[in-house]
């Protein structure tokens, strides 16, 4: 390379180890190497020394893995496929008998249904747009908006909606049981600033909700579908919440918010017909696997099993309400998916750290264990019957584990968090098995 006008006085080289890692951050990384040097930051100074491979090839390709986790997810931000606005709305017409093609039918404009109330405190003569619509939904006297919000809630807390076609509430529904309570909660959360956590405050603190699942003879005589709501409504947790609450039992649960999608554990070749082109899924084998309900990955069509299992909807329409079924697979699936199998380890090994030094098959030992653990899966105290058969199952586990030592040793391998060597492999594997009974128990996903 050839420089020309006698420039070159002006060029400076240097090398160095030290790079920022992150160049789309490099003034900061100036400033903290500024603090380096007098002082201040070490730890600093650490994290470069390992970023420029001085720390050996495997600590920087961890590094520069956690940095991109931290840049892709943590800020709760993930790409989203997204549609360009044109710059001028397209024309639609009426269509004269549904032709398409026949342009002679009158030009309409966006509009609110003609029953409701219209767009208030605009000039109504220019296009709508969507952000009109945003506004028409949320103002003082849309009759609808808040209803159907409140319904929803309602349903969510007790089982089923003050109306109970959630999805259509209007002529065409069913007419609200309750319909000044209805009409009170929408006034209370429009004019609390549309704050839901008002409102769920509200509701799980009235006498209403507190009351005992427990009908009394009267009212399943009189009032068997309880829409007098006499007690409160047991039902099963949905498909999201049967996970989460597994693994917030076993202490496992990451409740991290926003991010990417998780990956839970699937069975291998599940998308096997899944073609155009063929996909290969990949479980996380991090924290990210804990995550919650809410951010498992959806496959339209391939629902994940779990999920599948308990009824959760294929998200290919809207579903305002699940439709419930009790099936065979869901019991297996408590029982065998590596998720609730993991979870029952490490509910077992927490029953372990927490229980007082006695010796292990100690008739005492197990009461109180059983104890234990009943109480952090149902939230209540094992009644004698439950102790002594859950004491039998626990002792012949002992046994069974015994006698198939290698069946053991697989069974605590299953999942990816650690298991603790501290404690005894039989002890650990029959109580793994006890706790996989108190998961699968009907009790464990119904809410009461």
């Amino acid at each position: 390379m050839t420089i020309s006008d006698n420039l070159a006085n002006r060029i400076r080289v240097s090398v160095s180890p030290w790079v920022p890692v992150d160049p789309r951050h490099s003034a900061d990384w100036n400033d903290e190497l500024s603090r380096t040097v007098s002082g201040a930051n070490s730890a600093f100074l650490g994290d470069q020394w390992v970023a420029t491979g001085n720390g050996g090839k495997s600590a920087r390709d961890e590094l520069r893995k956690l940095d991109r986790q931290i840049r892709d997810c943590r800020d709760g931000v993930w790409p989203v496929v997204i549609s360009e606005a044109l710059p001028e709305p397209m024309e639609t017409r009426v269509l004269h008998r549904g032709n398409w093609q026949d342009k002679s039918g009158d030009v309409v404009l966006p509009a609110t249904p003609s029953f409701l109330p219209p767009v208030g405190g605009q000039n109504t003569e220019r296009r709508l747009t969507r952000l009109d619509l945003a506004n028409w939904l949320v103002q003082a006297d849309h009759p609808l908006t808040a209803r159907v919000q409140m319904n929803r809630l309602w349903k969510h807390f007790f089982g089923t909606g003050l109306s109970a076609v959630l999805d259509d509430l209007g002529a065409q529904g069913q007419h609200p049981s309750h319909p000044e309570l209805l009409d009170w909660l929408a006034v209370e959360f429009r004019e609390s600033g549309w704050d839901m956590k008002h409102m769920v405050r509200l509701i799980v603190g009235s006498a209403t909700y507190q009351q005992s699942a427990r009908p009394s003879e009267q009212a399943v005589v009189t009032d068997p579908a309880n829409i007098w709501l006499s007690h409160q409504n047991a039902r099963r947790m949905e498909a999201e919440v049967i996970r989460d609450n597994a693994l917030a039992i076993a202490g496992l649960l990451n409740l991290e918010i926003g991010g990417p999608p998780a990956f839970p554990y699937q069975p291998d070749d599940y998308y096997s017909q899944l073609q155009f082109p063929d996909r290969r899924y990949q479980a996380d084998d991090d924290q990210q696997q804990f995550r919650r309900g809410i951010y498992m990955h959806w496959q339209r069509t391939f629902l994940h099993p779990m999920l599948a299992n308990f009824d959760a909807p294929s998200r290919e329409e809207c579903t305002g309400m699940r439709i419930e079924a009790n099936t065979p697979l869901q019991a297996l699936t408590l029982l065998n998916d590596p998720t609730f199998v993991e979870a029952a380890r490490k509910l077992a090994e927490l029953s372990m750290k927490n229980e007082k030094p006695v010796s292990t098959g100690d008739e005492g030992s197990d009461s109180s264990t059983i104890q234990w653990l009943v109480r952090r899966v149902l939230g209540r105290d094992a009644s004698e019957q439950e102790t002594a058969s859950l004491a039998e199952f626990l002792a012949g586990q002992r046994v069974e584990c015994e006698k198939d030592a290698d069946a053991a040793k697989a069974l605590l391998k299953t999942g990816l968090s650690p298991v603790d060597d501290s404690f005894d492999p039989t002890e650990l594997v029959a109580r793994t098995e006890l706790c996989r009974v108190l998961l699968n128990l009907h009790e464990t996903i119904t809410r009461y």
